[in-house]
């Protein structure tokens, strides 16, 4: 078992027990959010820092209301 702490610049995301150590370039997801894992270091016997870059959300525009077209009542 590894302890691996996912880490995206210095903000610590997750931390896990894991069987396996996630390799570089692999893609994952993270509290609903994807991501590529940059790089992986060994801190200690089996403790792991693993950095994520998270992909930016885009959010869509919304419906702008056009006041002529309200109804009246």
């Amino acid at each position: 078992m590894f302890a691996v702490h996912f880490f995206e610049n210095k903000n610590l995301l997750l931390s896990q027990l894991l069987q396996r150590v996630p390799s570089v370039g692999e893609e994952l997801k993270i509290k609903g959010r994807k991501g590529k894992i940059s790089s992986v270091t060994n801190v200690e016997g089996n403790k792991f820092h693993v950095q994520v870059v998270i992909e930016k959300v885009t959010k869509g525009k919304t419906a702008v209301i056009d006041p002529a077209k309200k109804r009246k009542r």
